[in-house]
């Protein structure tokens, strides 16, 4: 088990405990949710099953919590902050171990997201100081007919309660992206993590929980996602929904009304190579984009549009690279490991398949051992197969051979997705309009699709999300303005 005595609290028995009214807790359903391996396919960890009347209490609790929070000074919240990010740190094996034993991370890739995750803290507290400690003064007069007759404050405040919903690719680093913005805000935040991924998001809480937060102000429920996921959806004390997923987002979005949603929800993210690229630098790029993580991030290279002239050179680039990837278990930290459910190995074999019958040319042998898949380029694709379009989130990549520019751009704008994209060539004008006439919320010049740094905006357009994400985007979007109006008397002063 990863519960270190650090961490001791957080379990009973073999069962980890929900997080609630600042102390940790057993759910009165009396039933857990088991957690599978990826690399054995077995129970590892069990966390407690919520019931919809302890969801209940812990909204009410994080209501009251957020009201006296809202008035805590800036400088104190950011306080808490940093000291949550240095306990973060300080505990990343512990956590990084569940992340191995949860999702089959690469366990320095592990160590690495809860870094990042504290690192993204302690960033957070000092934009949120800078951002939250500005207002804006305005007067009438700067408008078509009016006088200066009023004068104009205001400034940023908090929403309410936000509900943060991570994936399971990035439990701790996308769980803390919600988190830390919503807090520094002066909301209170209710986590609801994922399943595969929740023991490490229950550690990671454990962290604020450590570092001093008020009670109420931060929760963590876990629960299967059919039983109380729409109920806490549809909460009516939730005031802020962030979401981090698949197309459950587009359900979500459906049913939460009028309250602000922050979603990113995956992506087919389109990588496109001219004539004139470093094909070194490409192919680098594209097995790293591709393959990093088993292909299980929604930044990831999902497709290449290459340039017919160049295609055959790059394919053997790529291929050569491919053949070095080590494949196992991530305790060995293996380049690729296993996906993270049998489901999703299944949902990938089935792309492949209707490649395969359709006519694509396999670079490797397919091969498949349980949830472990092996790396695989997939050239002459056409755009009549499901994996030119469809998001594996797995270890393939799909190549299709293009005769112009404009036919690459076509493929990437008729794709449901517009998360990110990438451009490959020397000529940074062609780039540019390149990345103009791409429908995505982001282009890459001549490298990998990526997430980071954690401060960049962040945005999907399409299926791929509403609501700009990175730090100082979160923070802008987990507030609201409140105005005071100075009204003035019609006479006035003059000088002299």
């Amino acid at each position: 088990m990863a519960a270190t005595e650090t961490f001791g609290e957080i379990i009973d028995g073999d069962v980890f405990k929900y997080y609630a009214h600042g102390c940790w807790n057993k759910s009165s359903s009396g039933k857990s949710v088991p957690i599978i391996n990826p690399s054995t396919r077995k129970p590892h960890f069990k966390v407690q099953a919520c019931t919809r009347e302890e969801v209940d209490r812990v909204m009410e609790s994080a209501k009251k919590a957020q009201k006296s929070w809202a008035k805590t000074p800036l400088w104190k919240r950011a306080e808490l902050l940093h000291k949550a990010a240095a306990i973060l740190k300080e505990h990343k094996e512990p956590i990084a171990e569940c992340l191995v034993k949860e999702i089959a991370k690469p366990a320095k890739d592990a160590v690495t997201e809860v870094v990042r995750s504290g690192d993204l803290i302690s960033y957070c507290a000092e934009e949120g100081v800078r951002i939250l400690g500005e207002g804006k003064f305005l007067v009438s007069d700067s408008f078509p007919g009016n006088e200066r007759t009023k004068y104009c404050l205001s400034s940023k405040i908090p929403l309410g309660v936000v509900l943060a919903i991570p994936p399971f690719n990035y439990p701790v680093n996308l769980a803390v992206s919600k988190i830390a913005p919503a807090l520094i805000s002066g909301n209170s935040i209710v986590l609801k993590p994922p399943t595969q991924g929740a023991v490490a998001a229950l550690h990671m809480v454990h962290c604020f929980h450590l570092a001093g937060f008020p009670q109420g102000l931060i929760s963590c429920v876990t629960g299967k996602g059919s039983e109380i996921g729409d109920f806490l959806t549809m909460h009516p004390g939730v005031n802020c929904i962030s979401f981090t997923g698949g197309d459950t987002g587009i359900a979500i979005s459906k049913k939460a009304g009028m309250i602000p949603l922050q979603m990113e929800l995956g992506g087919k993210d389109a990588c496109i190579v001219l004539e004139d690229a470093d094909l070194d630098l490409a192919a680098a790029n594209m097995v790293k984009g591709a393959f990093s993580y088993s292909g299980q991030r929604c930044t990831a290279v999902k497709v290449a549009l290459v340039m017919e002239s160049v295609a055959n050179t790059l394919v053997k680039k790529i291929n050569d690279k491919v053949a070095k990837l080590t494949v196992g278990p991530p305790e060995k930290d293996c380049d690729v490991t296993p996906v993270v459910t049998e489901s999703s190995a299944n949902f990938i074999e089935g792309l492949v398949m209707d490649a395969k019958e359709k006519g694509a040319t396999f670079c490797q042998e397919y091969k498949r051992e349980g949830n472990l898949i092996w790396p695989l380029l997939l050239d002459n694709v056409r755009p009549d197969m499901r994996i030119a379009w469809e998001e594996p989130f797995g270890p393939v990549l799909p190549v299709i051979r293009i005769n112009s520019v404009e036919e690459g751009i076509h493929h990437c704008n008729a794709s449901n997705f517009g998360l990110q994209g990438c451009v490959f060539t020397k000529d940074i004008n062609k780039a540019m309009l390149i990345s103009d006439a791409m429908e995505t919320g982001t282009v890459q010049i001549n490298s990998a699709p990526s997430r980071g740094p954690d401060h960049f905006p962040f945005q999907g357009l399409k299926d791929s999300g509403i609501g700009s994400q990175g730090i100082t985007n979160s923070i802008n979007m987990m507030t609201k303005v409140k105005t005071t109006v100075i009204n003035l008397p019609a006479a006035s002063y003059t000088m002299g």
